[in-house]
């Protein structure tokens, strides 16, 4: 009896030890496919979420930056994810990416352009305000004589009574279209007769000696 019981007890571990080591190992095979199905998962968020940032960025319905763009781009990238169709996106994202850059910098460029444009005109402006000043007074003189008195000083200026003046009378696609061209001499009694100065100087050009030798003006 006593031998029964001793060989019972010795299966009983021993069956206990083959359960255990079978649990273990079944224990650690799900462990192991639970971390795999994990990692399948989170791949497959990533792959679907990079799809969609992707199109987002080529279709233009982000509100990122392109600096923005690039370091979303460049998170993307670090996946790097072997799906035929996010490798396709990845690439038609970089082109537009290159392209909307080289579009803001040609705005940028362009915008500078105009800014310093409007700085020389008005620079333009404040070097030209004492002639409008002086054609001014010509055509607001209370007397012909006094107009007369003027326009002797005012003729000291130019190089000739016959110095052209060009007169604008609308602009267009960077292009000038201008009233028949006169003469200062002409165009100064012209002033002093009408006894209105609605133009404004737009530029100037002189000889050697600081004459002036051709008035480009603008009809306001």
């Amino acid at each position: 009896m006593k031998l029964l019981l001793k060989n019972s007890a010795k299966i009983l571990v021993f069956s206990l030890s083959i359960m255990l080591i079978v649990g273990s190992t079944t224990s650690c095979k799900s462990k192991k496919k639970l971390a795999r199905e994990k990692a399948a998962a989170e791949y497959e968020m990533k792959v679907n979420q990079a799809k969609n940032d992707l199109n987002a960025m080529l279709n233009g319905t982000t509100n990122w930056s392109l600096d923005e763009q690039e370091q979303r781009l460049d998170v993307i990238r670090s996946y790097n994810i072997d799906d035929p169709e996010v490798i396709d996106l990845i690439s038609k994202v970089e082109a537009k990416i290159s392209m909307d850059r080289a579009e803001a910098e040609r705005l940028a460029e362009e915008d500078r352009l105009k800014r310093e444009e409007e700085e020389r005109r008005m620079k333009d402006a404040s070097k030209y305000e004492k002639i409008d000043t002086e054609l001014a007074a010509i055509s607001t003189s209370t007397t012909i004589d006094a107009a007369n008195r003027k326009i002797t000083l005012s003729m000291d200026q130019f190089a000739s009574p016959d110095v052209p003046v060009l007169i604008i009378i609308s602009q267009a696609g960077g292009f000038n279209d201008y009233d028949r061209p006169t003469t200062i001499s002409k165009f100064l009694n012209y002033l002093k007769d009408k006894q209105e100065y609605r133009y404004k100087v737009e530029s100037v050009k002189r000889d050697g000696l600081g004459k002036i030798t051709e008035l480009e003006l603008i009809k306001k």
